[in-house]
């Protein structure tokens, strides 16, 4: 089969979408696809890629340095796919750029799938626009629709955007690298330069350092933790916006800046709570590397947490809302030495299933079928 996936974000950029793309994009390449991958050019980039990327232009996205978007390719797309259509297209992002893929593949009767991989009519709240949260959701109902299928990581999102009209809503479950991420990458040398002394606790957040995280309910948790732990840590992995505000007004923490592979997986396991105060995720990748770390975990009942966490097993899946009970499970988990070691050792299990390959397959099959069910349509674009 020949493949395309269109994304705005993709690595070297680190965020949980182009992550996801990119284990998407080497899972259908492994079951011996072609795949060609169209994304924007990012920084100090020339303007050709590998052999299979398409790299076109974009601009740099508002209040988020080093990400871009994708400028609008339609005329492009169209020349290329008449020329050499794909049997199926999967767009991750909604910009321009996946504005243009979905048009053109209408036109040409090229089955498409799109991702629904960021919530960002929670994202108005959280910047000071929530009036603008209806139309933020109308634009991407919009969008959605306008492909075959929508895929979501979780039944609790597939059942919210079928009730808001989206159609066609399917689920495809995340997957996480079990080998990458492991208990046993628990590093004491590393513990030692954030000043962990012992067996103090050290908290962790993982992710961008921006306001629609809700970062303040992490500190004020871990804050209401070292009350009871004065020799508690809390190390923060990631950039962002709001990274140079935490550290001027809290000096003891400790910012790690991004981290990737091995360095990432040895932060992870080599911390005691990962706090999760997100409630703007569609999903939460870094809460199954938490897991598959061995590190207890404390996030909303929502998302990856809903989907995977047990509460009380794996750490604390707290009420959607519930900021005193956030709190109370950072310091309830956090301060209890015997209780987390009990934690440790379930949480690897809650992930233990969730195998790339499998994911890999699952998506193969579903643009299979979209592309057998579009097929006589495509022949009549084709003539």
């Amino acid at each position: 089969m020949r493949y395309a996936i269109v994304s705005e974000t993709y690595p070297p950029e680190i965020n949980g979408v182009a992550l996801t793309v990119q284990g998407l994009e080497q899972g259908l390449r492994a079951r011996g696809h072609k795949v060609s991958l169209l994304r924007p050019r990012q920084a100090g980039e020339t303007a050709t890629g590998l052999a299979h990327e398409w790299l076109l232009r974009g601009a740099p996205l508002p209040r988020y340095p080093g990400l871009r978007f994708g400028l609008p390719a339609t005329r492009r797309l169209l020349a290329a796919w008449r020329t050499a259509p794909p049997d199926a297209i999967y767009v991750a992002t909604e910009g321009p750029l996946g504005w243009s893929a979905l048009r053109a593949a209408r036109r040409l009767g090229i089955p498409a799938a799109t991702g629904f991989h960021t919530r960002f009519d929670a994202y108005m709240r959280a910047y000071g626009v929530a009036f603008l949260e209806r139309a933020a959701l109308h634009w991407m109902r919009r969008f959605h629709n306008g492909a075959d299928a929508t895929l979501v990581p979780t039944r609790e999102l597939q059942a919210l955007l079928q009730a808001r009209g989206f159609a066609n809503v399917l689920r495809l479950p995340r997957a996480v690298d079990t080998q990458l991420f492991r208990p046993q990458h628990r590093d004491r040398a590393l513990r030692a330069a954030w000043d962990a002394v012992g067996e103090a606790p050290v908290a962790i957040h993982v992710g961008r350092i921006a306001a629609e995280k809700n970062l303040a309910l992490a500190v004020r948790g871990f804050r209401a933790l070292q009350r009871e732990r004065p020799d508690a840590r809390l190390v923060w992995v990631g950039d962002g916006p709001e990274r140079a505000r935490l550290a001027r007004e809290h000096p003891d923490f400790v910012f790690c800046g991004v981290q990737r592979g091995q360095a990432l997986a040895r932060h992870f396991a080599s911390t005691d709570l990962f706090l999760f105060p997100s409630r703007s995720e569609t999903f939460g990748n870094v809460t199954l590397e938490a897991l598959a770390s061995g590190v207890p975990t404390v996030a909303f009942d929502y998302g990856a947490a809903r989907e995977h966490l047990r509460d009380g097993v794996h750490g604390a899946a707290v009420a959607d809302g519930d900021d005193a009970g956030f709190i109370a499970a950072c310091v309830r988990i956090g301060s209890d030495d015997a209780l987390r070691a009990r934690l440790r050792g379930a949480t690897p299990a809650a992930v233990a299933g969730l195998r790339p390959e499998r994911v890999a397959a699952d998506f193969d099959a579903i643009l299979q079928r979209l592309q057998r069910a579009r097929r006589p349509d495509a022949r009549a674009a084709t003539a």
